[in-house]
């Protein structure tokens, strides 16, 4: 499959002009009996609050190897990554990760038990990934996804990898995969890349 770089990248906006209820122009301040800024619309009193996005993927295994997939879509096109992506509404996190996996891999996944938990704060994100195990070896990637592999963990890709996130989360698996032992793991990132 071939796809050419999108041109821009545009992330949802954080800061909105007008208000989501009634349309009118709102403003940033620090609502009563709070205490950060947010949006507000001094027309009909909404406040817009906005919340860390959470990111849903996994790390799926098939017969000792993991795989990846290779962006088809901006930010960081053209690099690899454990197929994830932003959770939907009225799904769970791990709903999220399965249909991330399908849709980036063709990979059907059992989803196993929650491996990282990364706090990206810099960046209003929060990224979770499960580990899985494939059903098979068969692999259809989809629209946002160049390729997808198997990859050996000696053979990771490591200068190609899309995300720090991805990046902490496979040293970890490296190092767990020494042991046999794969603990939860919660920290916080600084940099996204």
């Amino acid at each position: 499959m071939t796809a050419s770089a999108p041109t821009r990248y545009f992330p949802a906006p954080r800061i909105a002009r007008f208000c989501s209820q009634c349309g009118s122009s709102i403003r940033r301040g620090i609502p009563k009996d709070d205490n950060r800024e947010r949006d507000i619309c001094d027309h009909c009193g909404a406040i817009h609050y906005q919340n860390p996005r959470v990111v849903v993927g996994t790390l799926p295994r098939w017969q000792g190897k993991i795989l990846l997939c290779r962006r088809a879509i901006e930010p960081r096109y053209d690099t690899w990554t454990l197929p994830a992506g932003f959770m939907e509404l009225n799904e769970s996190t791990v709903q999220g990760a399965e249909r991330e996996t399908l849709e980036e891999s063709g990979a059907c996944v059992q989803i196993g038990p929650l491996y990282t938990m990364v706090d990206l704060p810099h960046i209003g994100q929060v990224h979770i990934f499960y580990l899985a195990e494939a059903s098979d070896s068969k692999l259809d990637p989809g629209q946002e996804s160049l390729d997808a592999r198997y990859f050996d963990l000696a053979d990771i890709p490591w200068n190609e990898l899309s995300f720090h996130s991805v990046s902490s989360t496979l040293r970890h698996y490296v190092e767990d995969s020494k042991r046999g032992v794969f603990p939860v793991r919660q920290y916080a990132l600084k940099t996204p890349l």
